[in-house]
């Protein structure tokens, strides 16, 4: 089993995310559902801990004649964690996972992840400090590859929920020699927030993946519009959209 690359945080700071853990996160730009190309969508997320502004996040869609070509961006610098995250994916039309090809720097160590669909398996092949570790993992037609604040990930994984309605969705975390867990998605009631000063209707979802809850806010055209991440703080938001606090917990949809 490989080492696990973990940033050194001040003991101020709460814990960050694990460099080779890569499980949920991006860097820089995108508005909401606008399309700067026919067949392209983008989206720009500010990284937030505890409100404060650390970093940015980024994806963008292409249609392309084999399916998608996806791209995601992430930046972070603070205390205790310099973190740059470039991943590149080839989807099928139906947004269903190919290949993967990652590249991180965590505090100036390399981490490199890539992922490829042979057969029935993914094969999953992860370098961090020095060491290298293969392994095969079972293949799901609704499988999301989600490194740490990765947007696209956590766009794609909305787009598939509609696609499946909410069933047999997966994860592949690239954690240590990496795994693949069910994700689990529950409903709540719908909230509302401005999205560049327009008042729009926000659709509320949890996830929960190998125990850990992500909050995701989406908008009217299932755009991603905000996550609050299992890490400690950690939220994406993205930029021009505010979410208005509910008046009081909100409670499952019935």
């Amino acid at each position: 089993m490989m080492a696990v690359v973990t940033a050194q945080v001040a003991p101020a700071q709460p814990a960050v995310p694990n460099a080779a853990l890569l499980s949920l996160g991006l860097e820089s730009g995108v508005s909401t559902a606008k399309h700067e190309l026919p067949g392209t969508e983008t989206g720009s997320f500010e990284i937030a801990q505890h409100g404060h502004a650390v970093g940015t996040a980024s994806y963008k869609f292409a249609s392309v004649p084999k399916g998608v070509d996806s791209t995601s961006l992430v930046k972070v610098a603070m205390q205790g964690l310099d973190y740059a995250l470039s991943k590149n994916e080839e989807l099928t039309a139906t947004d269903e996972l190919e290949h993967v090809q990652l590249s991180a720097i965590v505090n100036g160590e390399a981490v490199t992840v890539a992922a490829k669909l042979d057969a029935e398996q993914f094969v999953l092949d992860i370098s961090a400090n020095g060491r290298s570790t293969s392994t095969r993992l079972a293949a799901h037609k609704a499988a999301v590859f989600l490194p740490d604040f990765d947007a696209g990930a956590l766009q794609t994984l909305l787009t598939l929920a509609v696609a499946h309605n909410s069933r047999d969705l997966w994860a592949i975390v690239p954690k240590q020699a990496g795994t693949i867990e069910a994700v689990q998605l529950a409903t709540y009631a719908d909230q509302v927030g401005t999205l560049d000063g327009k008042q729009i209707t926000v659709h509320h979802l949890v996830a929960t993946i190998a125990g850990a809850n992500t909050d995701l806010f989406s908008g009217p055209e299932n755009q991603l519009l905000q996550a609050e991440l299992p890490q400690q703080g950690f939220a994406l938001v993205r930029k021009g959209f505010v979410l208005t606090p509910p008046a009081k917990p909100a409670a499952p949809a019935e």
